[in-house]
């Protein structure tokens, strides 16, 4: 499987050919993937510091 792997990522870096359909989606589910994750930790934490601000308030 490692030889298999391999072997498609050094094709992959010496095709020249444009960018196809496929990576340009690849490329916009990492970021997805990435952007969904980052706000989901940005929202707990948000939320965690709005409660604490208004339990804070008399």
């Amino acid at each position: 499987m490692y030889d298999f792997i391999l072997k498609k990522w050094v094709q992959f870096r010496h095709c020249d050919e444009g960018v196809t359909l496929v990576e340009y989606g690849v490329a916009v589910a990492v970021a997805v993937l990435v952007g969904a994750t980052f706000g989901t930790g940005i929202v707990a934490e948000i939320s965690g510091a709005l409660t604490a601000a208004g339990n804070a308030m008399p």
